[in-house]
């Protein structure tokens, strides 16, 4: 059996031209519908889409059309709406992490140059900063939408959505995703993109419409949360309950207090649930479906979890540049541990030789992954030559290494790319050793990854001072804090007299790699 052809062929369901128009859709079927529950606040979906209208005509009277909205939102009711709102105005989305430091925000928003910048007021400050370095660039803050929200929720905007709807083949989406050179890569995707992969997810994992409950506790500025999360429930007409921020008594609270049916998480958060007090006490009777992205799930997590709460997790496969979603082991066929399912309709998936990247190789044998379909990326913004790299006849290539077993499920093996995931977030190295390197002291710097229990992985930092000087650990983390996201700090840096080098004078980190992993193993044999 060729790798390209799984044995289980999922139908591509209804796709709508963009997601305004499913949100359309979708109101029509369940107006009266909880949509979106925020702590205390909540839309149904007339409410939402009456919200959405209000905010789009808000952007477009403030020159949004045709341009850039950047969003710098924590999760909240906001979050929610601005995705919709932001294409039914005409705009390109850049959802953009509330947690980046200035240094971070900085290159994207200089790279995107939004027209507007929507964000949450906590955050102003350091936002209305960076925009004042930008042409033509507005700070709308989250008080002033709410008001608009208060104003709309209750008008009848049926009509005036529908005269909102978006170009199927206009850009919808600028998302940031890690870049090897040190500075992130902005994804374009299409409306048409978007909608696509949301009918494809929804092929290998149909959802019940208009009677499911799902738990949002994922970053909403991630296309995971977007694909999994916000537009899954708008889809299907289910009611997306979103936490602020995860913690996992909360979790476990609104679980119960939600009676929550559907729950995406990722393998930190499953395995941070287990270890988590009350756990072994909570109700996960209502929860008949988990979903598992961003990360590797080991099977030891899976079994686990399967054990303790009677409920399946379907894992997937995917990246920024496909829309996210590639891959998903079917509701509908064996769900196979280890593996990330099947592609989902329309899509094509080989593994091919690493030299040349043409012939495509049999199973079981190992190769890159490539994939060709409709959902990916049109390519990088402002990024030619990177983008002819990843898009080449037609295929993106993933840069990770797989296999497709006899039945057509693929299994993730490796990565190409000198890429890290700490926590499902994509972190290159690169990006820590350019702030390492602007420190006075560090004449050379590396960082790799190092397998973690409960993050999957975690950065380990070496770096070689100038002559005399001893490592002030703290002080170069706090350096480090200063100018890097949380997720993407070293969990530890360490000096050395000198990096090892190949034959070619470049860092040899296969060998930090093989270090970082011996010294893990043994950690994990004296704690087992």
């Amino acid at each position: 059996m060729s790798p390209a052809t799984p044995s289980h062929h999922p139908t591509l369901p209804w796709v709508h031209a963009s997601v305004v128009d499913m949100l359309g859709h979708t109101t029509q079927a369940f107006p009266e519908r909880v949509a979106v529950v925020v702590g205390e606040d909540q839309l149904r979906y007339h409410e939402l889409r009456n919200t959405v209208v209000g905010m789009a005509r808000l952007l477009r009277g403030a020159g949004s059309e045709n341009r850039r909205v950047a969003t710098v939102l924590p999760n909240s009711l906001m979050a929610c709406i601005a995705p919709y709102a932001i294409a039914a105005a005409g705009a390109q989305h850049v959802p953009l992490n509330p947690q980046y430091t200035a240094r971070e925000l900085r290159y994207m928003l200089t790279d995107s140059t939004p027209r507007l910048v929507l964000v949450d007021d906590t955050l102003a400050s350091k936002v209305q900063a960076l925009a004042n370095e930008l042409p033509d660039c507005q700070v709308v803050l989250s008080s002033e939408l709410s008001a608009l929200v208060a104003t709309w929720r209750g008008r009848d905007a049926g009509a005036a959505l529908q005269a909102l709807c978006p170009r199927a083949d206009d850009l919808a989406i600028l998302q940031y995703t890690g870049g090897s050179s040190g500075f992130p890569k902005g994804v374009n995707l299409s409306h048409r993109s978007i909608s696509t992969n949301i009918s494809q997810r929804e092929g290998l994992l149909p959802v019940g419409r208009g009677g499911e409950r799902v738990l949002c506790v994922m970053p909403l500025f991630h296309s995971y949360a977007m694909a999994m999360g916000l537009f899954l429930c708008g889809y299907s007409g289910s009611t997306l309950v979103v936490l602020a921020q995860y913690r996992a008594d909360r979790v476990l609270e609104a679980i119960r207090s939600h009676a929550i049916t559907i729950f995406p998480g990722s393998p930190t958060i499953f395995t941070g649930l287990m270890a988590a007090a009350g756990f072994a006490d909570s109700d996960w009777s209502r929860v008949h479906t988990c979903y598992s992205g961003s990360a590797a799930l080991s099977a030891e997590t899976l079994e686990r979890w399967v054990t303790a709460t009677q409920a399946p997790i379907y894992e997937g496969y995917g990246q920024t540049e496909a829309g996210p979603v590639l891959s998903f082991n079917p509701v509908a066929g064996p769900v196979k541990v280890g593996s990330v399912g099947v592609p989902v309709a329309a899509t094509e998936i080989q593994v091919v030789d690493l030299e040349t990247g043409e012939q495509v190789l049999p199973a079981p044998r190992m190769g890159e992954i490539r994939a060709r379909g409709p959902q990916v990326m049109t390519g990088y913004h402002n990024l030619p030559a990177q983008t002819q790299e990843a898009l080449r006849g037609g295929w993106l290539y993933t840069g990770d290494i797989g296999e497709f077993d006899a039945d057509g499920y693929l299994y993730i093996r490796d990565r190409k790319k000198d890429l890290v995931i700490v926590g499902g977030y994509n972190v290159y190295p690169r990006e820590i050793e350019e702030v390492l390197f602007t420190h006075p002291d560090v004449v050379d710097a590396a960082v790799v990854g190092q397998p973690d229990s409960h993050r999957g992985e975690v950065l380990r930092a070496f770096v070689v001072l100038r002559d005399g000087l001893d490592l002030d650990q703290t002080e170069m983390l706090n350096f480090c804090q200063a100018n890097l996201a949380r997720y993407k700090m070293p969990v530890r840096i360490e000096q050395m007299s000198a990096l090892p080098k190949t034959s070619v004078n470049k860092t040899d980190k296969n060998v930090l790699k093989d270090q970082v992993r011996k010294e893990a193993s043994v950690g994990n044999k004296i704690e087992n």
